[in-house]
């Protein structure tokens, strides 16, 4: 206790003199300074704000600001003069989660004349909804229907879309909705309509997103529509691979019901597909195609037709003169060749067709076990694997085969006369 008593007294005129100076300093800031109150809205900016999350609800201006003008020159006090900020670093990103009080932060650009006394609100409470997206089919609201017109069933570019946006919200969308109206001259519907989210009741979403956010729309009204079945004719573009051709193009289905007004229904013939890409295919290619259907045309039951395109390689042949060389020669033995060459035709793939070498062939016949005598022998001629003899002209040669000829007997000698 003494030691705080020490304390408090030690160089107590120093002290006091301090104390003296602080309350005149303020007391010359209170008298050169006026308290005023701003009445303009400073919006809220947002601070580390999460990527996937979403602020549910809008967020208050800041309003009522109190502050000093310091100086003898009093500044011109504007919502440029001021910025307000809250920091969602830490805040969590969970579906359904109680809000989090947050604190506002409000600073002044010219603080060396301007001084932030109290402002409203200082707090306030945040809500962050996680980022969900999910898809939904397309639906056609045609209103109310004249009377005396027969309207067919809407056909839409887009059989469904992307919802995204908070999951509170995305969670309520049942459906993207194209609102087009008839009108009572029964003109056809032909046009790009933006969608709508709603819910199950038909009510707008809002707050979300849908990608793409409009459809093309087709109604056919009137009462000289016709239906008829056409051949589907499958549209490819593009070429194979070099050395692979086209060998088959099909289309399932075979036939597909159109409905049309009869005069135009009357030119069709057939119903083409989008077009199939096989450019550089090495294989049979099997696409889903869209049917590319003419204006006011409309495809009953399908809009699609698988084409399925075969590739095979392409073939062809080619011919050369090769030698004939004997195999399993008896080396005492003569063997004479009817024919010192051979024409061959190869056949197969292109591409290793187009790569053979002709000077590496050789046709050889097998002379094994043959006996003295003239034999008819066919060629054999060896080929790559993907290649094969097609031809050989002559189809056979004849072999002249000599054995070689016996030793001549010793001459018997001669009788001695005897005197």
């Amino acid at each position: 206790m003494r030691r705080v008593v020490g304390f408090v007294f030690h160089n107590w005129p120093l002290k006091l003199a301090a104390i003296l100076l602080a309350t005149l300093l303020y007391a010359g800031l209170i008298v050169s300074a006026s308290a005023e109150t701003f009445q303009g809205r400073i919006p809220i900016q947002v601070l580390n704000q999460p990527g996937n999350a979403f602020i549910i609800g809008n967020l208050d201006d800041v309003t009522a600001i109190r502050y000093l003008a310091i100086g003898a020159n009093r500044p011109t006090v504007t919502t440029a003069s001021f910025t307000a900020t809250i920091d969602l670093a830490g805040v969590p990103v969970v579906a359904g989660s109680p809000p989090v009080s947050v604190p506002v932060i409000l600073r002044t650009t010219d603080p060396a004349s301007i001084q932030v006394i109290d402002f409203t609100p200082s707090r306030i409470q945040v809500r962050l909804d996680p980022l969900a997206s999910k898809v939904v089919p397309v639906q056609v609201d045609r209103g109310t229907v004249p009377e005396g017109l027969d309207v067919r069933e809407p056909v839409v570019s887009q059989e469904s879309v992307t919802v995204t946006g908070q999951e509170s919200s995305v969670v309520l969308v049942a459906a993207a909705e194209a609102r087009v109206r008839i009108q009572p001259s029964g003109i056809d519907i032909n046009q790009v309509v933006d969608l709508l989210a709603v819910d199950a009741r038909g009510d707008v979403v809002p707050t979300v997103e849908l990608q793409p956010s409009s459809v093309r729309v087709t109604i056919q009204i009137g009462s000289q529509l016709s239906t008829r079945a056409l051949p589907v004719n499958p549209v490819v573009s593009g070429i194979p691979d070099p050395g692979m051709l086209v060998s088959g193009i099909t289309a399932a289905p075979l036939l597909v019901t159109v409905e049309a007004e009869s005069a135009l229904l009357a030119t069709l013939v057939k119903i083409d597909t989008k077009p199939v890409s096989i450019a550089g295919a090495t294989t049979d290619v099997v696409a889903d195609a869209a049917l590319d259907l003419p204006p006011g045309v409309t495809a009953l039951g399908v809009s699609t037709a698988r084409v399925t395109v075969a590739i095979r390689p392409q073939v062809g042949t080619r011919s050369f003169q090769v030698g004939i060389t004997l195999a399993n020669a008896d080396p005492t033995t003569r063997y004479d060749l009817g024919a010192a060459q051979v024409v061959v035709t190869i056949g197969g793939p292109i591409g290793p067709l187009n790569a053979l070498d002709g000077a590496g062939l050789v046709a050889s016949v097998d002379v094994a076990g043959l006996g003295a005598g003239t034999h008819p022998l066919a060629p054999v001629v060896a080929v790559p694997p993907a290649l094969t003899v097609a031809a050989l002209s002559p189809p056979e040669v004849s072999v002249t085969v000599t054995p070689p000829s016996s030793p001549s007997p010793p001459p018997a000698p001669s009788p001695s006369v005897v005197p």
